[in-house]
């Protein structure tokens, strides 16, 4: 019962994490944050093999999804550390999240709740052609503090993770351990009580 209950919430805690990775997985897509998109992809690959691994009882790949987990928590943290600009960094840099492949920042700078923008003409001679020069005001949230809210959600959801995998991953084995002691356990049985039919019986059909 306490194995059934424990891979039952860390299959739910997979299933939130899926939702709110792919949620989130739109939104980079949208503000053509690379970085983060090529994380996320790798954190989905291997949040469906954990749930896998749960599911089919595999220690293997709840091992490795428990693995993942720790960096995962370390690249969220350094997000967090990016949008409040701790030490050096700074969330004007192109080379971070985008690779220096573009000039976008967060989708949520100009769509979160409240944000009205405000296209300036004429642009400044030092804008590039491909771009709109705008201006942001009204808005409700500072769109950093939405990205800080969304990857502390994810290091909350992974630590939960990470100590539901390893409960399961312990009881699992457990449940091996138990099983192959019952089999070596009916073997003796087998040899040195072979003249009781109804023992004999009941340890072939652990053994089968």
């Amino acid at each position: 019962m306490g194995c059934c209950s424990g891979r039952c919430t860390l299959a739910f805690i997979c299933g939130m994490q899926l939702v709110s990775v792919l949620e989130r997985q739109v939104i980079d897509f949208l503000g053509y944050q690379w970085a983060p998109i090529l994380t996320n992809f790798l954190h989905i690959i291997v949040v469906i093999l954990g749930l896998f691994g749960t599911i089919q009882f595999r220690p293997r790949y709840v091992t490795g999804y428990a693995a993942w987990l720790v960096v995962w928590m370390t690249w969220n943290v350094f997000i967090i550390c990016f949008y409040l600009e701790v030490g050096d960094l700074s969330r004007d840099s192109d080379l971070v999240l985008t690779f220096n492949l573009s000039m976008h920042r967060s989708w949520w700078m100009e769509n979160g709740p409240g944000c009205r923008v405000t296209p300036i003409t004429p642009p400044p001679s030092w804008a590039p052609e491909d771009h709109r020069y705008i201006s942001i005001s009204g808005c409700l949230m500072d769109f950093q503090f939405i990205e800080v809210a969304h990857s502390s959600l994810q290091i909350l959801l992974a630590l939960v993770g990470f100590i539901y995998a390893c409960y399961v991953v312990k009881l699992i084995s457990e449940e091996e351990d138990s099983c192959k002691y019952t089999i070596i356990h009916c073997t003796n049985i087998h040899v040195y009580l072979a003249n009781d039919p109804q023992i004999l019986q009941q340890c072939s059909w652990i053994v089968v």
